[in-house]
């Protein structure tokens, strides 16, 4: 088939490879201009390495992208991470019209974090919808869908690049052919069930250690790698990273107050939270790389009976 790519950096690169890798025709490539002082974006660089007719407008609502997509003369239109707005005289020009990656299963969790909040909220499982763009906000028909299970002590990473970037790509490739075939089905959303969630940024990312211990394990774990939970240290910033969750079963046997540093062993760093305790592998200070919890143990002087968050 002849596709247009939509999208940007390492998704959008993997998914431009995977349709070139069976030997479809990609006619040309969207992707959004890099900021100034950004690194540049391998989607881009993929596509002019490839000698592939690439477009970074400033925006897809004008004549130009309009034309650009025109001129092209697809089959379908794939949109792989795509940040930038992209309205229907775009998304509708070419002869199957577009179909959207969305890293969670719409309904639910509509919006830019759509991986980080399942992961926070406690979700076992989430996945990846293949949808029809509209002018809401992942919005549109679902044309397919996949499922991953979400364990205790996954991350944000471990869902991400481990099944839902791999899964994402193989799912854009089985449904642009369920779509060009005409063997697809498009479900309406029913919005009943569904939830938008905004920006998971270091706002949202601050952990409180008087929250009970799995609303503290499940924020570090899904703001892990990025954008890193983090706590302070004698005023300055300490993200935490590679969260387990202790349990406390008996009245009493909770070490310490909530924010206060128990132990510090070659494998983590013991955080006494409400309910119990979390256990963190690697940290991180403002001043400093991320490294194992000992090693920053002993490079800010930190031992047992050392409060965070102040």
């Amino acid at each position: 088939m002849k596709v247009a790519i939509i999208g940007q950096q390492d998704f959008g690169k993997a998914v431009l490879e995977a349709f070139l890798a069976r030997g479809d025709e990609v006619a040309g490539v969207f992707c959004a201009p890099e900021k100034e002082g950004a690194k540049p974006d391998p989607l881009r660089v993929a596509a002019q390495e490839k000698g592939l007719k690439t477009f970074q407008l400033p925006s897809l609502k004008g004549p130009e992208a309009v034309q650009a997509m025109k001129d092209l003369n697809v089959d379908i239109g794939i949109m792989a991470f795509v940040l930038q707005f992209a309205p229907q005289d775009f998304v509708k020009i070419p002869k199957h019209g577009t179909i959207q990656y969305h890293p969670s299963l719409l309904p639910k969790y509509r919006g830019p974090s759509s991986i980080n909040w399942p992961i926070i909220r406690g979700e076992t499982e989430t996945g990846l919808t293949i949808f029809r763009p509209n002018d809401g906000l992942d919005e549109g028909e679902v044309v397919l869908q996949k499922t991953t299970p979400v364990s205790e002590n996954d991350t944000l990473g471990t869902v991400y690049f481990d099944r839902l970037f791999p899964m994402g790509v193989a799912a854009m490739l089985e449904a642009a052919d369920l779509v060009v075939a005409g063997k697809h089905k498009e479900v309406v959303q029913d919005e009943s069930q569904a939830s938008y969630e905004g920006w998971c940024r270091a706002a949202e990312a601050k952990v409180n250690f008087n929250n009970h211990v799995d609303f503290v394990h499940n924020t570090i774990r899904g703001c892990d790698p990025a954008p890193g939970a983090w706590t302070t240290l004698n005023g300055k910033k300490v993200q935490l990273f590679g969260s387990k969750k202790h349990l406390v079963r008996t009245f009493g046997a909770v070490k310490g107050k909530p924010g206060e540093i128990t132990a510090i062993t070659d494998a983590g760093m013991f955080i006494t939270v409400q309910g119990g305790q979390v256990e963190i592998a690697k940290a991180k200070h403002e001043d400093g790389k991320k490294v194992s919890a000992a090693e920053f143990a002993t490079a800010f002087g930190v031992s047992a009976g050392t409060l965070l968050g102040s």
